[in-house]
């Protein structure tokens, strides 16, 4: 399947994971654990620059759900649940914008409709395995992203919180690449 994942997001988000991790008190904000954020170091200015780019994934994890929708080339079921996965990404949304904003930090604002529908190409969406398709891509892309921020935590439980988002998406993925008839993975580790 064509990644139509911006590398280019990926490899920020990447880049900050590795030369950068979010803080425990930032991971903890994150999950809802302001007394455990309390005990815990904050770094505001990394912590808000890694959360921002997580934002901005969900930001298009949303408009391409949008475009998929309004594109007319979804089956009424199908709608049902794209609707469903776009709802999930609204909630991991508000949690970084949150967390941002009680780090200090100003929430990276979504671009247009217009400007996602570009990036991602929405013009070459035929039909509903096309859209699918690109579901798939971006919770791929997403769920690699996120996975690759948790090793970073010696405490499982903040490592926990921070899964909490990479579950979802590895949810949404699995169910999209079923639905595509995709293979099951052959191992239990996923490839971009």
């Amino acid at each position: 399947m064509n990644s139509l994942f911006p590398n280019f997001v990926r490899r920020r988000f990447l880049s900050h994971a590795g030369s950068v991790t979010l803080s425990a008190g930032a991971i903890a904000l994150l999950g809802g654990r302001e007394a455990l954020a309390a005990d815990g170091p904050v770094d505001p200015k990394a912590d808000t620059g890694i959360l921002n780019v997580a934002l901005g994934l969900e930001h298009q994890g949303i408009a391409a759900y949008t475009l998929g929708a309004k594109s007319g080339l979804l089956a009424k079921a199908t709608l049902e649940v794209a609707v469903k996965f776009q709802d999930d990404h609204k909630v991991h949304r508000d949690a970084l914008a949150a967390t941002i904003t009680k780090l200090g930090g100003k929430p990276v604002i979504e671009k247009s409709l217009e400007e996602y529908a570009r990036a991602l190409k929405a013009e070459t969406l035929k039909n509903e395995a096309d859209v699918l398709r690109l579901a798939a891509s971006l919770e791929l892309g997403a769920t690699n992203a996120y996975l690759s921020v948790v090793p970073a935590f010696k405490d499982g439980a903040l490592a926990q919180v921070a899964a909490r988002l990479a579950a979802d998406e590895t949810a949404h993925w699995a169910i999209l690449n079923k639905v595509l008839g995709g293979p099951l993975p052959k191992a239990m580790f996923f490839g971009s």
